[in-house]
């Protein structure tokens, strides 16, 4: 390997170590601005998108990783007993992994709006078994399995969790991240030659 190369290679480390940084700190900030919803233990936030632009920008693993540093540093308010962020990190490395390794093949505006899809729809997928068998459990321990229901059954006319879930979380976790999806395909492309390191 030339000098020339090895000067390339370290930069390149630099920028992705860099950018990984200034990403996971944006997505922190943004996980602590909450949106309510309807069902008052499920709230919005937008910080997948800050890892969804990083697995655009740098690959499938720069995302997941500013996953988990976005979720390691929430670790210290978590008001779930941790099982939230799990949840979180799960549901996004999910959704901007199978976004970033689809748009790695073909690096195109369209493209990157269809992986981004695909993975907001399996991160929706996902999300059934994630709140059935791992958040909701937990959750049982300090709220009632029969509250809960009832808080969906003020919306909707459910008789179990299962359905409530299905009905309301599956759906609100895809368009969760269709909205990162959108905002993604207006702004990455501005942000792309300062993440990378190349001139305009």
């Amino acid at each position: 390997m030339t000098n020339t190369q090895t000067r390339k290679s370290q930069n390149n480390k630099i920028r992705f170590i860099t950018g990984c940084g200034m990403l996971a700190a944006f997505a922190t900030a943004l996980q602590y601005l909450e949106i309510p919803s309807p069902v008052s233990f499920i709230a919005l936030d937008f910080s997948d998108l800050p890892a969804l632009i990083g697995s655009f920008a740098y690959g499938p693993v720069a995302g997941i990783l500013i996953e988990f540093i976005k979720n390691i540093i929430h670790l210290a308010v978590s008001k779930s007993g941790f099982i939230g962020e799990l949840s979180n990190f799960i549901l996004g490395a999910v959704f901007v992994g199978i976004a970033g390794i689809l748009y790695k093949h073909k690096k195109t505006k369209k493209w990157a709006l269809l992986a981004g899809t695909i993975g907001a729809f399996v991160m929706a997928i996902v999300s059934y078994p994630s709140n059935l068998y791992i958040v909701y459990p937990f959750y049982y321990n300090f709220m009632p399995k029969e509250a809960v229901l009832q808080v969906y059954q003020k919306l909707f006319n459910v008789n179990s969790i299962e359905m409530a879930i299905l009905i309301y979380n599956v759906p609100f976790t895809f368009i969760k991240g269709l909205i990162s999806v959108v905002i993604s395909a207006f702004i990455y492309k501005p942000l792309s030659p300062i993440l990378k390191g190349k001139k305009r």
